[in-house]
C-alpha cells in the first residue's frame, strides 16, 4: 500500500520534475534563454497554445478530439479583426470572435452529440470548412494596418503582458470548471465511461453540447490574441496549431483514452512544449527538425499512456487472482450468467 501510494506521488509530480528539467537544460543550451526579454517572449507564444490546450484537454476528457481548432482560431481571429477595422469597436471584435469559435463548435456538437458521428471525422470536416470559409471572406489576401487592435496580442499591463494576464485568467476559470463544478465532474464522468455515466443519470448530451463550447470560446480567445500578436489578420495561420494543443495536455498526463487529466498538468505540458521550441530556435534547430520532435514527442506520450494503462490492468488482473477471486475483472459471476456458471448441456 505504501509503495501504491509512493507510486502515485511520483506519478502526480513526474510533469513538473520534467518541466523544471526541461528549464534548466534550456537555460545551459542557451545563455539568451533565461533572459527577461525571451521568457516574455515565451510566456506570450505559449499564452495562444495554452488556451487552445485547455480546450483540447476539455474535449479529450470527454472522450473526444477536435482537429479544427487550428483553422477555427484563423476564421475567428480574421472575422475579429474585421469586425475592428469596420467598428473601431474593441469589446465587439473580441466578442464576434469568440462568437465564431462556439458557433463553429456548436455544428461540431450537433454532429458528434447529436447525429453521433465520430468526433475525429466531424471536427476534420469542421477543418476543412473553417479554412476554406476563412480563405473565401478574405480572398486569400492578409489584412493589415490594425491599429489599437494589436493591444491585445502586444500590450502590457504594468510589467505584465496582457495575453499573460488573459492565461492567467483563462486557467482560474478553467481549473474552476473542472474540479468545482457539476460540469467538470460530468465530463470526467462522461470520458471514464459513457455508458456509466448515462445510467448515473448524467445528459451525456448535454455534457458533449458543453465541452464543444467551452472549447469553441477558447478558441475564439485564442485566434483574437494570435491576430493581435502578428499585427495582421492571416487567413492561412494557425496550420498544425491543433496538433500542439493536443500534444500538450497528453505531455501533462490527460489520457487520450478519456477521463483522466488535470488543468495543471496542461499548463505544464503546454510549457514543456513552448520551451522546447524556444530552445530549438535559439539554438539554431530548422523547423522542418522541430516537426519530426514535436511528432515524435506526441507517439512517445500516446505510446506511454497506453502502456501504462496495460500495466495498471495487468496489476489488477494479477491481484485479483492472488486474491483467490474466481471472477477476475472482465469475468461473468453466477448472478450476472444466466447460466448460473453452469455447462449446458
Amino acid at each position: 500500500m505504501l509503495q501504491t501510494l509512493k507510486r502515485l506521488e511520483v506519478n502526480r509530480f513526474s510533469i513538473y520534475i520534467i518541466l523544471l528539467v526541461v528549464i534548466v537544460a534550456a537555460s545551459f543550451l542557451s545563455p539568451n534563454f533565461l533572459s527577461s526579454d525571451n521568457i516574455f517572449n515565451v510566456l506570450r507564444q505559449v499564452a495562444v497554445i495554452t488556451i487552445l490546450a485547455f480546450g483540447a484537454m476539455t474535449l479529450i476528457i470527454g472522450g473526444m478530439i477536435d482537429l479544427s481548432a487550428g483553422a477555427v482560431m484563423a476564421f475567428a481571429g480574421v472575422v475579429s479583426v474585421m469586425v475592428y477595422k469596420s467598428t473601431g469597436n474593441l469589446l465587439l471584435a473580441i466578442l464576434a470572435g469568440i462568437l465564431i469559435g462556439m458557433l463553429c463548435n456548436l455544428v461540431n456538437a450537433f454532429l458528434v452529440a447529436t447525429l453521433k458521428t465520430p468526433a475525429f471525422i466531424v471536427t476534420l470536416g469542421m477543418m476543412l470548412m473553417a479554412r476554406g470559409a476563412v480563405l473565401e471572406l478574405t480572398q486569400g489576401q492578409n489584412i493589415l494596418q490594425l491599429g489599437d487592435f494589436v493591444l491585445v496580442g502586444q500590450g502590457n499591463l504594468g510589467w505584465l503582458p496582457i495575453p499573460v494576464l488573459v492565461l492567467i485568467g483563462v486557467t482560474i476559470v478553467i481549473w474552476y470548471l473542472m474540479n468545482q463544478t457539476r460540469y467538470g465532474r460530468s465530463v470526467y464522468a462522461v470520458g471514464g465511461n459513457e455508458e456509466a455515466a448515462r445510467a448515473a443519470g448524467i445528459s451525456v448530451e448535454r455534457v458533449k453540447y458543453q465541452a464543444f463550447l467551452v472549447n469553441g470560446a477558447l478558441v475564439g480567445i485564442a485566434g483574437v490574441i494570435f491576430m493581435s500578436r502578428v499585427n495582421a489578420g492571416l487567413p492561412n495561420a494557425g496550420v498544425g496549431y491543433e496538433l500542439q494543443a493536443i500534444t500538450a495536455p497528453i505531455i501533462g498526463g490527460t489520457s487520450f483514452s478519456g477521463g483522466v487529466g488535470t488543468v495543471m498538468g496542461t499548463l505544464a505540458g503546454a510549457l514543456i512544449v513552448g520551451i522546447l521550441g524556444n530552445i530549438m530556435n535559439l539554438i539554431g534547430i530548422g523547423s522542418y527538425i522541430q516537426q519530426i520532435v514535436m511528432g515524435a514527442i506526441i507517439v512517445v506520450a500516446v505510446a506511454y499512456d497506453v502502456f501504462s494503462k496495460r500495466g495498471k490492468a495487468k496489476t489488477t488482473i494479477l491481484k485479483s487472482d492472488a486474491k483467490g477471486d474466481p471472477f477476475p475483472v472482465g469475468a461473468s459471476s453466477p448472478a450476472s450468467d444466466p447460466g448460473g456458471g453452469r455447462a449446458k448441456s
